[in-house]
């Protein structure tokens, strides 16, 4: 990838520029003529001579010299031609500004693009985007009509219509960029292409992206664990649109139907230590936040406020969004006893009072920035006839000058904080229009500096597993077209991977059910086999608590009982499954869909889809992966031993997620697997029943 010749090119040329203004190809032109771009501008058009007091060129086989930077806005089909001529003049990147694409349905036409450039070594930017700009070269190679201003916040976007509204918006806000691109039908550059060049970017320190849809979550998970776990973490806060969508067709078990919508993507981010803003306003607060921060240790905030109300709804902000209050130090207790008056709140949250002016407020804030109990600071004001917001505002300034410390401002209000929230921009310190975003934003700043700091672990692994003997179910199956294995085969499966079973055996009649029974010599669950029976209680398929006195005629019963209620399904005999002793049931269970195989564990049983108590992850999962799923757990509690139970052994259950991470890493043809449910008490973990889905 040559994200030099995209970023820093010292000519350009513009197939498709055009006379006709509020046209892409006149305003690329442009924007490159009238925002200072200094390298050469070269438009291509062979029915126009001049555009904006520049020569245009009828071919690009007329220009002499060398491009660095292609602009394509030009119909779709005439698109991978004019590249190829451009290459033969050193063309190293491409913008393709050009719709017509895979978004309209021609496929066919993007994947020739696609090779094209990879064929002649192009980096290529869309189709169907907005374009490319840096503000610090001066190069605003889009038709978007805004230059921002240079910062430390990289941005980029599949939709190019929001790049414009960003655009604006940041303008306003006082945040600077250092690239922004829009990257289109990602034809043949990426999200995670992009990220690994802005990681290595020396003028980016806040990387933001609005995403669509996302590709290979295990590949992410990897690569910013190993750019964002070391000495330079730069934060990653992706938009990502989509939450609400139902997942596509109908799912048989438990595991794919619970993960369906945004799951997935919660996952990933999570895995990824990636940063989600839930809305654009979000998005901008957290860009703020990380850019005019640095990233540090924060768990105890500290607020200032001349206001009781904001000074509360800011204090239930900051402990739902898991951070907590500082409990200030005696000495700092002191000293701001010794101005505030007397009916100041000295204790978190700090009330100055209505009346407090900027010389209060710099006071105040000198003193709490120096407080050892003290990680962040919010400061809030509401403005009454006394208050002094430019003289806050700059009293802030002057504390960042001689404390590290992160803080955020809330000047509350807009006309008559105007003035100070200016300062505030101009000198870079974060500040949001409410005070709740402010204690949401620092929590997610806390939680991304704590992920950062983790150390990367190798996904689970075990020596002991009998790979070859799956492969060889899989094969045989495949063999005659079967796709499912109801419960006594994914039992086999279960075995060659070492999960812990209880005692089970599938009889095809009554005088084997009784031969069997004798040599467990234990009470047994009976349970039906037959492929075509997925929920089998509901067909009275299940029966517990059986011996060896009553295994016959139980047997017979329940042939008779479940031939009536699903008369079309094939019997195949029926399972007979150990009693488990008391413990807690959990199901664990994968599905895969477009980003990934997806682990997920939880409370299971039969009221796994009520309750939904339930954590995803990615394979192959680390340790900590695992631990993370289990403690996430709403009944997380139950597994530490409540009411006098015995608390149960998560390194087992670790164990049991470790060994179905790696059996689906090492099966990608497994498509769905429901381990339900696994029982858990003081003694270990037991798989009670399973089922399992390939390609």
């Amino acid at each position: 990838m040559n994200f030099e010749a995209l970023f820093y090119p010292k000519s350009i040329a513009i197939v498709g520029a055009s006379s006709r203004e509020k046209t892409v190809g006149n305003d690329v032109v442009k924007n490159l003529v009238r925002q200072g771009y200094e390298g050469k501008i070269y438009p291509i058009n062979p029915k126009i001579n001049r555009l904006y007091d520049l020569k245009v060129y009828e071919s690009i086989e007329k220009i002499a010299d060398k491009i660095d930077l292609l602009v394509v806005a030009i119909p779709a089909k005439f698109v991978a031609e004019e590249i190829r001529k451009s290459a033969e003049k050193g063309t190293k990147a491409v913008i393709v500004i050009s719709a017509g694409f895979k978004e309209a349905g021609n496929l066919e036409l993007e994947k020739e693009l696609a090779e094209t450039c990879n064929e002649l070594e192009i980096t290529l930017i869309g189709p169907n985007c907005l374009g490319a700009i840096n503000a610090e070269h001066s190069m605003n190679a889009s038709f978007a009509a805004i230059m921002p201003p240079v910062g430390d916040v990289a941005f980029f976007s599949q939709s190019g219509a929001l790049c414009t509204a960003v655009l604006d918006y940041a303008k306003d806000m006082g945040i600077g960029f250092s690239k922004f691109v829009s990257i289109g039908n990602k034809a043949a550059l990426d999200e995670l292409d992009l990220i690994k060049y802005l990681h290595e970017d020396p003028k980016t320190k806040v990387i933001c992206l609005y995403a669509e849809s996302l590709e290979n979550a295990p590949e992410f998970i990897k690569v910013l664990r190993e750019l964002n776990r070391g000495e330079n973490p730069k934060p990653i806060i992706v938009l990502k649109s989509g939450k609400t969508s139902a997942g596509a067709g109908a799912i048989a078990s438990h595991t794919g139907s619970l993960s369906s919508g945004d799951s997935a993507y919660e996952a990933l981010f999570a895995q990824a230590g990636i940063i989600r803003a839930n809305s654009i306003s979000e998005l901008f607060d957290l860009a703020q936040v990380f850019s005019m921060n640095e990233l540090q240790k924060v768990k105890k905030v500290t607020i200032i406020t001349n206001a009781g109300g904001p000074g509360v709804l800011t204090t239930d902000a900051v402990v739902e969004s898991g951070l907590e209050m500082a409990e200030l130090d005696p000495k700092t207790v002191a000293k701001l006893h010794s101005f505030l008056p007397a009916a100041a709140s000295t204790h978190n949250p700090v009330d100055v009072l209505g009346d407090a002016v900027g010389e209060v407020y710099e006071k105040t804030i000198s003193v709490l920035a120096k407080d050892p109990g003290t990680d962040a600071i919010i400061l809030l004001l509401t403005p009454q006839s006394m208050t002094e917001p430019v003289k806050t505002a700059e009293a802030v300034v002057k504390m960042r000058k001689t404390s590290k410390k992160p803080v955020v401002v809330s000047l509350m209000g807009r006309a008559l904080v105007a003035e100070g929230v200016e300062v505030l921009k101009e000198n870079k310190i974060a500040s949001t229009t409410f005070p709740e975003p402010a204690a949401t934003a620092l929590a997610k700043f806390a939680k991304f500096s704590e992920w950062s700091k983790e150390k990367n672990e190798l996904a689970l692994s075990y020596d002991d597993v009998d790979k070859a003997k799956v492969a060889t179910i899989f094969t045989e199956a495949k063999s005659k077209g079967q796709t499912s294995f109801p419960e006594a085969e994914a039992m086999e499966i279960m075995r060659a991977y070492k999960f812990p079973l209880m005692k089970s055996a599938v009889v095809k009649n009554a005088k084997e059910a009784l031969r069997m029974m004798q040599e467990f010599n234990c009470e047994v669950a009976m349970k039906i086999v037959s492929p075509d029976i997925l929920h089998k209680s509901d067909v009275g398929g299940v029966s517990l608590g059986v011996t060896a006195e009553t295994v016959v005629t139980e047997y017979q019963a329940m042939i008779k009982r479940v031939a009536q209620n699903k008369p079309e399904a094939k019997l195949e005999g029926v399972l007979l499954l150990q009693m488990a002793k008391k413990g807690t049931e959990l199901i664990l269970g994968i599905n895969k869909n477009s980003l990934g195989t997806m682990l997920m564990f939880g409370l299971g049983g039969i009221y796994v889809e009520i309750f939904k108590d339930v954590k995803f992850a990615f394979a192959p999962l680390t340790r900590a992966d695992a631990l993370s799923m289990i403690n996430g757990l709403h009944c997380s509690k139950l597994l530490e031993g409540a009411r006098g139970e015995k608390a149960v052994d998560k390194e087992k259950i670790i164990e049991a997620i470790g060994r179905l991470s790696q059996l689906v890493n090492d099966f990608p043809e497994i498509v769905e697997l429901d381990i339900n449910p696994l029982l858990v008490n003081a003694e270990g973990t037991k798989v009670l029943d399973a089922r399992v889905v390939i390609e």
